[in-house]
């Protein structure tokens, strides 16, 4: 995809989404139950759409909330339910109906008192630390798009292991509530916005500081203050925007919040490389205001409007790429956290980069490799049997110094603690670690490209199997495995990874868009991973032939 001409730049007026006519459509546009493209439809992290679009209604966070409540009661989850949002403007809206379904259910609900927003990694901490605290059990709610464009809503559930719901629990979710809009929402019981606001089964709730406060029981927070680092923090107009002063007044931290605006047209972003507003943090363009200002400040950082995901600035290298930051925090945090257990292993999903593999083999650790998404951490963290799980697209979560679960879902504010923490203790930023690092494990070239796909050819993936690849190199190099299942836990990747001593490529078909997606890696080069793309292009059309597709 060329680079759009407003890349990098502050976003002009034209490019702001109207309010007003958005948070109408949430409550007068009504969505076809017999068009599949407007129902429910459970992916990788929620519910997305758009009120516009009819995708993201009233209707569809009322059918939601009812199956949720539904749920609850056949799986005896009897403690209460933590409830965030973030910042996008339907969030609030989705809020409001959520509050009004949960409080007529009798579900105990817990909210950010004044109605703030909290992050997603808050709520997962908000489950685990009731349900080791307490005799009930705790589930959650986070609405939230993520990093998606400020038009669209989004709507996640949390199940009592406090992160990402599995495919049978939000399928289940997900059928219920379909159901439910077909039949007509009026059954659904709910009772008046006012009146759940001051319902006894509703908590309005302090999020901040009891996270804030447990953070000592993460992070080296003395070893940041006892080096005075001046520290740069861009909320990008999210969810985390309240957290920062406690957690520098608490630490005694250098800590400047360099943006303390909320506005949901998010007009003071720069926009991203295909000319959207989008609030991605691993992205250079939308990242450019505190890139600007990077050599101001020891270390840096900024987090999408969830906070589930980081982006690291450094003086040496500008916005860290997030599979290096992914490295350089494996190899300090294996190798200085001694509270974790010898067998506790490091996690990656399939398509982050094999320097992390290259790392774990120094440190003679296991490797944990997985699909895409996190849900396939949650049980290893929660158990202890996986002390770290990351993934490529700049999220992570990682053990308490004890070794136990501190969250189950990504945990952008940790991560960019960790990056002080690692500049404190070392005397250099992560920048200058993977340097390092690339010093005695080679320099991998990694990049992610688009191929256009038809509908056939997309479903062909899931029926992929290792005997369909015929080839027996790849890019000059012998084939070494050929996998349609993840090694970690075995479980169906939804696509094909081939891999050699130098390189590997990854093929996963879009969910949203008429395109499969390349990820690809070489040790040897930019040359050598053209080779390899294309070269993966060809074997995966001869899959797609022997597939009958």
């Amino acid at each position: 995809m060329p680079l759009h001409e407003l890349a990098g730049r502050p976003a002009p007026q034209h490019l702001l989404t109207n309010i007003p006519r958005l948070v109408s459509a949430y409550y007068l546009n009504k969505p076809d139950p017999d068009d599949p493209s407007q129902g429910i439809s459970f992916g990788t992290s929620g519910h997305r759409g758009c009120s516009e679009d009819n995708t993201f209604n009233e209707h569809h966070i009322l059918a939601v909330c009812q199956a949720i409540c539904e749920y609850r009661a056949q799986n005896k989850i009897d403690g209460p339910l933590f409830m965030g949002m973030d910042t996008h403007a339907l969030s609030e809206p989705a809020l409001a109906t959520a509050l009004e379904v949960f409080a007529a259910n009798g579900i105990a609900v817990h909210i950010q008192e004044g109605l703030g927003y909290t992050p997603t990694p808050v709520i997962s901490h908000a489950i685990l630390s009731w349900n080791r605290d307490n005799g009930s059990t705790a589930d959650g709610v986070v609405i939230t798009p993520s990093h998606n464009p400020p038009r669209d809503g989004g709507f996640k559930y949390n199940p009592p292991q406090g992160g990402p719901a599995d495919t049978s629990i939000t399928g289940a979710i997900q059928t219920r509530a379909n159901n439910i809009l077909k039949n007509g929402v009026e059954g659904i019981r709910r009772m008046p916005y006012e009146s759940a606001l001051k319902a006894d089964n509703v908590t309005h709730h302090d999020f901040v500081m009891p996270y804030v406060l447990d953070l000592r029981n993460i992070l080296d927070m003395d070893a940041i203050r006892a080096e005075d680092l001046k520290i740069g923090v861009d909320p990008m107009g999210g969810s985390g925007i309240a957290f920062w002063e406690p957690i520098a007044e608490t630490y005694g931290l250098d800590l400047e919040v360099t943006n303390k605006l909320i506005d949901p047209t998010f007009s003071f972003m720069t926009v991203d490389k295909d000319g959207k507003i989008r609030m991605d943090c691993s992205s250079r363009y939308a990242m450019a205001s505190l890139i600007r200002h990077k050599d101001e400040y020891d270390i840096a950082f900024g987090n999408d409007p969830d906070y589930d995901r980081h982006g690291i600035v450094t003086k040496s290298s500008g916005l860290l790429n997030p599979n290096h930051y992914l490295a350089v925090a494996v190899n300090y945090l294996f190798r200085t956290r001694r509270g974790w257990k010898p067998e506790a292993a490091i996690g990656k999903t399939l398509v982050s980069s094999s320097m992390i593999d290259r790392v774990a083999g120094e440190l003679g650790r296991k490797l944990y490799e997985v699909p895409v998404g996190f849900k396939w951490f949650v049980d290893g963290l929660l158990a202890g049997s996986c002390a770290f799980g990351g993934e490529e697209s700049a999220g992570a979560s990682f053990a308490r110094r004890n070794g136990s679960v501190w969250t189950t879902d990504k945990d952008g504010i940790i991560m960019d603690l960790l990056a002080a923490e690692i500049t404190a203790q070392t005397g250099r930023d992560p920048g200058e670690l993977y340097r390092k690092l690339e010093e005695r494990h080679g320099s991998p070239v990694y990049e992610r490209m688009d191929v256009p796909a038809t509908s056939g050819q997309k479903a062909a993936f899931k029926d992929l199997t290792p005997d369909m690849i015929t080839a027996d190199a790849l890019a000059g190099e012998s084939i070494q495995a050929v996998l349609t299942n993840a090694p970690g836990n075995n479980a169906p990747i939804g696509g094909l990874k081939v891999t050699t001593e130098n390189g590997w490529f990854a093929a996963r078909p879009s969910g949203t868009e008429d395109i499969y997606k390349i990820y690809g890696e070489s040790f040897k080069g930019q040359s050598h991973l053209r080779e390899l793309q294309a070269e993966a292009q060809e074997i995966v059309n001869t899959a797609f032939k022997a597939s009958g597709c």
